[in-house]
């Protein structure tokens, strides 16, 4: 089964992706169960950079544990000081600046779906 027209990533692969993301120090990590909500993923994983840069880190290190997995992938907004997605099927990353976080309000969107925080 494909979904985003990507191919579907294992369970075990959510544990690297997050791992990449606490290496760099993201911040306000959420994992939201959208699979019951959702046609085109399984899992939204949400974290928080500190500045542009910092956000620049966070994708580069998670693209390099995609890369190491040999798994596909697209980054949509690398450039973007708000929000930086990277879509690797039926799991989407989206890593946001503080403002973007407030302003995009993802969790409010899926308020119905089960939310894991990272760290708590």
């Amino acid at each position: 089964m494909i979904k985003g027209g990507l191919p579907l990533l294992p369970d075990d692969t959510v544990s690297p992706l997050i791992q990449a993301l606490q290496d760099k120090l993201a911040e306000d990590i959420t994992i939201i169960d959208v699979s019951r909500e959702s046609s085109f993923a399984d899992a939204f994983i949400l974290a928080t950079g500190n500045s542009d840069v910092h956000m620049k880190t966070l994708l580069d290190n998670l693209t390099e544990a995609m890369d190491r997995m040999e798994r596909t992938y697209r980054v949509e907004g690398e450039y973007s000081p708000k929000w930086i997605l990277l879509d690797a099927g039926n799991v989407v990353i989206n890593i946001f600046s503080r403002e973007g976080r407030d302003f995009y309000r993802l969790e409010s969107i899926w308020a119905g779906a089960e939310m894991t925080r990272v760290g708590d």
